[in-house]
């Protein structure tokens, strides 16, 4: 088979900035011109438009993913002494908001076929002596799948905790009728620019319909002021800027038809690849809808696949090459949570395909054609 042609495969997410070229420069020279440029008005409408689009009553702009997570947890006074319960499969920034916090992270297994934190796993963790003094479990909606929240928050409850939603990677995904992000007290949101919504720099939110605690998370983002220069409490910097404000609030208004996009290549992939030996598809729980951040099969022959695919020009990647427990950055936590074999065996078969709504129908056939010519 020939080398496929890069064209095939434009680039992401340069390919969303050309398309939206013409309204973002309009209002980058916008906010510019305000001269407002620390909390302004593009913060505060993107802040609106992001709750309503999510089903929450609020959204607090910060700066990035990772630091939504920690500004989360210090306005939960969730620090020293705490603990949090993370999939061990997700990407590191999850555990580092959390050591960042002060607190703890412990890790969890994962369900084999959605990848998402297990009930079960969880369960058995808070009941073992490793789950004295969790405070909170992050449940991670990874590449776009939502978690089964019902049976997390069973158990979450039964043990007096709190579930957070750490949704990344699952803008637009959807669990038995309402958005990823009103599920429950609040979650965390990243804008890195390979999201489903990106900003074209650093940027994040939280999202939550508890009155009480949005006021705290203001307080937290920008020093524990209350009042000007006057810090109530200990607070971080994490100001969502005002330019990446308005270039979010430009692609808010495509995001909806973009996820719909990454459904429909998301169902070729799965018609192409749907009597392969070679890889399994990913599965989508019912009352769930999946956002497609990533399309990631699985395959017992994972490395000699993907060196395949790279040689026939196909972007394949690894999300993530190693768990955070098989990080050396995290071998004093790693000693303090039980074994995790589902994740592990994920390790070793994850592989991703190129998925995103510029991607065109030639470019999926092409790929699964590859993965057929492997065998």
């Amino acid at each position: 088979m020939p080398v496929l042609h890069p064209d095939l495969f434009p680039q992401y997410p340069l390919a969303d900035y050309l398309a939206h070229r013409e309204e973002i420069d309009a209002a980058l020279k916008g906010a510019l011109h305000s001269g407002h440029y620390i909390l302004g008005g593009e913060v505060n409408a993107f802040e609106g438009e992001f709750a309503s689009w999510i089903g929450s009553q609020s959204c607090i702009g910060v700066a990035n993913g990772t630091d939504a997570i920690e500004v989360l947890l210090r306005a939960l006074e969730i620090g020293p002494g705490d603990k949090v319960v993370v999939p061990s499969h997700t990407a590191v920034a999850s555990a580092s908001a959390v050591v960042r916090a002060g607190a703890e992270p412990v890790f969890a297994d994962i369900d084999p076929a959605t990848f998402t934190l297990c009930p079960k796993s969880l369960a058995v963790l808070l009941k073992s002596p490793m789950g004295r003094g969790v405070k909170a479990v992050l449940a991670v909606h990874i590449y776009g799948h939502p978690v089964a929240w019902d049976e997390l928050k069973a158990v979450t409850d039964e043990h007096q905790i709190v579930l957070l939603e750490d949704c990344a990677q699952s803008h637009g995904a959807i669990y038995q009728g309402r958005k990823v992000g009103s599920l429950g007290l609040a979650a965390a949101f990243s804008f890195y620019p390979t999201k489903n919504l990106g900003a074209i720099g650093d940027a994040g939110a939280i999202t939550t319909s508890d009155a009480s605690l949005v006021e705290k998370i203001r307080v937290v983002r920008q020093y524990g002021w209350r009042q000007r220069y006057i810090s109530s409490m200990q607070g971080v910097n994490s100001r969502l800027d005002e330019l990446q404000a308005a270039i979010l609030r430009v692609k808010l208004r495509s995001l909806g038809g973009q996820i719909a996009r990454r459904r429909e290549l998301a169902a070729m992939y799965a018609e192409g690849l749907r009597d392969s030996l070679l890889a399994t598809v990913p599965e989508v729980m019912p009352g769930c809808d999946h956002a497609y951040h990533l399309y990631v099969i699985r395959s017992t022959v994972r490395d000699a696949l993907m060196k395949h695919l790279t040689e026939h020009g196909v972007p394949a990647a690894l999300h993530y090459p190693a768990a955070i427990h098989q990080q050396l950055g995290y071998t004093r936590q790693t000693e303090q949570s039980p074994a995790l074999p589902q994740t592990e065996n994920a390790v070793r078969e994850i592989l991703t395909l190129p998925l995103h709504p510029y991607l065109t129908t030639e470019a999926v056939h092409a790929v699964c054609a590859t993965i057929d010519s492997f065998a």
